[in-house]
């Protein structure tokens, strides 16, 4: 399926119908009075997250969405029926904005969670609401009110307990595909990940996390370079980073340079994301040459009080290490937010 994660629609609720004029007028009643009945209400628009879905790709095709209006009141007292609203599904992790003032008006981050995003105009009174003693033939009803209506602006952000992050290329794909049972595409040429990839690690005896594998980022990904300024929002809600470095000779990267970089694309984007907790990775440790240069970048993180793993996301050397780190890390976040 396709990864749409913004969107662009119009959505309004639905009229309020028209109250009716009428008279009773039947063979044995002289002078019927007015029985002009009420109209109903209209629908509403109601946004609900379902956790079945993972994309905004059903907003590419249809923009518009309008809940139904009310019945018009009719003779006989005869009220007119309310207009059915209209629940929209989004995927769990959706954000929902005015896209016009880019108002926050509703961050849906639970299963089942709803957003009233218009209300359904009033329906009108008939003629017969407006009978009094002294005003017994009201000629007139009320029209109905209009639905609200807005543009919106949609954004999935992804509900992930770890961001894998890293320059293109640094080996995020395989390690994710190593820890959990994602399976997103693995090839040797940079920007492979064009869609960000979620997947579940299984850690202590009962419980796992959520770890996302986020599009490579470069310099002046948050300026619009490459795919980063596309998937930074989705490690928005990550409480923890791997940090993958890749420290393969074959390359000519500078894992030290790498690593600023990318942590001041983060900054430049959100600077709360800077201070964030991460582990480093230094990834391909496997191959020959690395090791040299993975004690030294061993003790320069150790310096810098960062925690930091070798590892190998293709043989799987070191992973177990840095899983269970994460995972205990983890948990003792959500201790202290407890």
């Amino acid at each position: 399926m396709k990864f749409i994660d913004e969107a662009k629609i119009y959505v309004k609720a639905g009229n309020g119908g028209r109250g009716c004029v009428s008279f009773r007028r039947e063979k044995y009643v002289p002078k019927g009075g007015p029985d002009g009945g009420n109209a109903g209400r209209g629908g509403d628009v109601i946004f609900a997250a379902d956790a079945r879905l993972t994309s905004l790709l059903d907003f590419q095709y249809r923009r518009e969405f309008k809940a139904e209006r009310g019945e018009h009141g009719m003779g006989s007292l005869c009220s007119g029926r309310d207009g059915l609203d209209l629940k929209i599904k989004l995927p769990v992790g959706t954000v929902i904005k005015d896209f016009d003032t880019g108002e926050l008006l509703a961050d849906l981050t639970q299963d089942g969670q709803e957003y009233l995003s218009c209300k359904g105009g009033r329906g009108g009174k008939g003629n017969a609401h407006f009978a009094t003693s002294t005003h017994q033939t009201p000629r007139f009803a009320q029209p109905g009110e209009a639905g609200t209506e807005r543009t919106l602006k949609l954004e999935l952000k992804l509900l992930a307990d770890v961001g894998i992050i890293g320059f293109p290329n640094a080996g995020k794909s395989t390690l994710i595909s190593h820890i959990s049972a994602a399976k997103p595409k693995i090839a040797d040429y940079p920007f492979t990940t064009l869609a960000p990839h979620l997947g579940i690690v299984k850690f202590g005896d009962f419980g796992g996390f959520v770890v996302a594998d986020i599009p490579g980022l470069i310099e002046g990904a948050h300026e619009g370079k490459g795919l980063g300024i596309r998937f930074l929002k989705h490690i928005e809600r990550t409480r923890i980073f791997i940090h993958l470095l890749d420290l393969s000779p074959l390359t000519g990267r500078d894992p030290k340079n790498d690593f600023e970089v990318v942590n001041n694309e983060l900054k430049a984007f959100n600077p709360e994301l800077a201070e964030r907790p991460q582990v480093v990775a230094l990834n391909k440790i496997d191959i020959t040459g690395a090791e040299e240069s993975a004690r030294e970048l061993l003790n320069f993180f150790g310096r810098l009080g960062i925690k930091v793993f070798a590892v190998s996301a293709a043989t799987g050397k070191g992973l177990d290490a840095l899983v269970n780190h994460v995972g205990s890390e983890l948990e003792r976040l959500k201790g202290l937010q407890a």
